[in-house]
């Protein structure tokens, strides 16, 4: 017999009834009845019950076992009497009388336990995540994961990629991010970088000739943390095509990604039609640019309802440049106590508050209500609740000024009220691309123009489009939005080095700043480079939204704490003075 198992905890049934069986595994649960042991042993496959009653040989040796002891039995396999069959358990027709044991690993007493369904705090978890793996649920999770990762792979294949792997260690590259530098021992003062994408190397693969590539690709940044960001490091399906246009790239990842979703979605259902929404009217409608369309509520520019209105607030706004007054429609929002909430809820977010309108059965039919009813008269009103197509029972909110101070809050809000009203339809994934993304922004402190998105896309309308305005230049760049996260980002590449050293101009890189920093390729556009594009999709995010989570960290194996702590290896930590010598560097105390 295998020295240490016969079987795995999920294999045993009535067929194996008078079978001598090894197991091998974590004691779940101990349980006494009146003198007989019972316990639940557990391994990666499942779970079988084992006892040992006085009879047995190493019953006093079963008895001082405890909680996630690793175990390993033999015994006799007997069938449960009908009335103790458990329907729920794989093996629940059966159980194994324990003859001998041997501990494989006890444990101490525990920080957190694996039976049950407790809470405990994400920093206990964390610390030791490998007692925190070991619970069904985190189990299911990263087999998940695995089972999506596989999947992706095969579909990738079936469209005739490759894949192929790219450097780790690389130059520093300008992706929207902080770079996490290595130091070089061979080459002091000098440092490489670990990539925040293969992006380079993968527009590198193409002028190379090969036609599709992709990668399950770890990628690094140094970034803040949110619920649906690792602030360090993450793993994406990266993807590179010669010879496409936008279009292209859309209908090769399109079905990609939505067999995943039916495959792994447990029955929701999954859109087929992905609407194209442009950057512009993402922001205007949805207020972000990834926005959740489970939600139907869509806002509009009701600027000029107000204009030279009584509600001097709103009017005076639209007096100055750039300014607009943008409506959240709320059907069956019209009760003073809902709007009331909400108002307070844009109050916490920081806004002065959100006017609104509602309307109620009157003395004469339907009639609006609330303070900006009464400031603006019925006329305005009616032109408003005909614009938006709402009518009694419903309500109407307002944000008034320059749209980048308010947006962000709105979309927010937007999400809320969808919430709130039973709006946004669950058990569904809806996708959308959104497109023709500003290739420049301008940073509202010191007026400097830089890229807002992806320095190596294509502007659209070449070269000729960068000498006008950069804010006006949009870029062949696109982004996939699934239930109001952002799972992909994409381009169709700048091929072209006379367009991109004019593309970084704008930016303020001189080109011999970019054939410092992108030497390798640049040089390379130089000997006949093809036509190609590409995006990255994130695994993490996507394994999220299947696992029906928020937090990012649950569907990640060994994740970061919300300060870029690794509280189980203990990273980051103090090199050694050694250590310090070998890379010609010192630490120098920040006051």
């Amino acid at each position: 017999m295998h020295p240490f198992r016969s079987h795995t905890c999920a294999d045993l049934n009535k067929s194996n009834v008078g079978e001598t069986v090894r197991l091998s595994g974590w004691v779940h649960r101990v349980r006494d009845h009146g003198g007989v042991l019972f316990i639940d042993l557990r391994d990666h496959y499942g779970m079988t019950q084992v006892l040992a009653d006085p009879d047995s040989p190493v019953f006093s040796q079963v008895e001082k076992v405890r909680s996630e002891w690793c175990i390993r039995i033999d015994g006799a396999v007997k069938a449960r009497d009908e009335s103790l069959i458990n329907p729920r358990l794989p093996t629940g027709e059966i159980e194994v009388y324990i003859r001998d044991i041997e501990v494989l690993g006890a444990a101490q007493e525990l920080p957190l336990m694996v039976f049950g369904d407790q809470e405990y705090p994400e920093e206990t978890r964390l610390r030791y995540r490998y007692l925190d793996l070991r619970r069904e649920a985190m189990q299911q999770k990263m087999m998940l994961r695995s089972d999506v990762v596989a999947s992706i792979r095969r579909r990738m294949w079936d469209q005739g990629f490759r894949e192929f792997q790219t450097p780790i260690i690389t130059a520093s590259s300008p992706e929207g991010a902080r770079d996490f530098l290595v130091p070089s021992r061979l080459h002091p003062g000098k440092f490489y970088a670990l990539p925040q994408a293969p992006q380079q190397f993968k527009q590198l693969l193409m002028v190379s000739g090969f036609d599709k590539y992709f990668q399950i690709a770890p990628c690094f940044r140094d970034e803040d943390p949110r619920a649906d960001r690792s602030p360090t490091d993450f793993y994406q399906l990266d993807m590179e095509m010669s010879f496409v246009t936008q279009a292209d790239v859309f209908d090769t990842v399109q079905p990609v990604l939505e067999g995943v979703f039916e495959e792994f979605g447990g029955g929701h259902k999954v859109d087929k039609h992905w609407p194209q929404i442009r950057f512009a009217d993402a922001m205007k409608w949805y207020g972000t640019d990834k926005p959740d369309l489970r939600n139907p509520i869509k806002m509009q520019d009701v600027s000029d309802h107000f204009r030279g209105s009584g509600f001097a607030i709103f009017a005076k706004l639209l007096e100055q440049d750039r300014t607009e007054i943008r409506a959240i429609p709320a059907p069956g929002g019209g009760s003073r106590k809902f709007c009331d909430r909400m108002n307070s809820y844009a109050q916490k977010e920081g806004l002065p508050g959100m006017g609104y309108i509602f309307w109620r059965d009157g003395e004469n039919g339907m009639e609006a209500a609330g303070p900006l009813a009464k400031n603006i008269g019925p006329e305005r009103t009616e032109a408003i609740r005909s614009q938006l197509g709402l009518g009694k029972g419903d309500a109407a909110f307002f944000l008034g000024g320059k749209p980048s101070a308010f947006e962000a809050v709105a979309g927010r809000a937007r999400n809320v009220i969808g919430e709130e009203l039973n709006l946004t339809e669950q058990n569904r994934f809806a996708f959308c691309w959104v497109v023709d993304f500003p290739l420049y922004e301008k940073d509202d402190e010191t007026g400097a123009i830089d890229f807002s998105h992806n320095p190596f896309s294509m502007p659209q309308g070449g070269i000729e489009a960068l000498d006008g305005d950069p804010l006006e230049v949009l870029g062949y760049q696109y982004d996939c939005s699934c239930n109001g996260y952002e799972i992909l980002s994409g381009a169709i590449r700048n091929h072209r080095p006379e367009i991109m050293f004019k593309a970084f101009s704008l930016a303020g890189y001189s080109e011999d700043d970019v054939r410092a920093r992108f030497g390798g390729m640049v040089s390379a556009f130089q000997y006949g480079a093809p036509p190609h594009g590409g995006c990255a999709a994130g695994i993490d995010r996507i394994v999220m939204l299947l696992a029906d989570e928020s937090n990012i960290r649950e569907v990640i194996l060994f994740p970061m704490n919300q300060r870029a702590e690794d509280l189980m290896m203990g990273a980051p930590s103090e090199p050694t003075n050694e250590q310090l010598r070998d890379l010609s560097l010192r630490v120098i105390d920040q006051e």
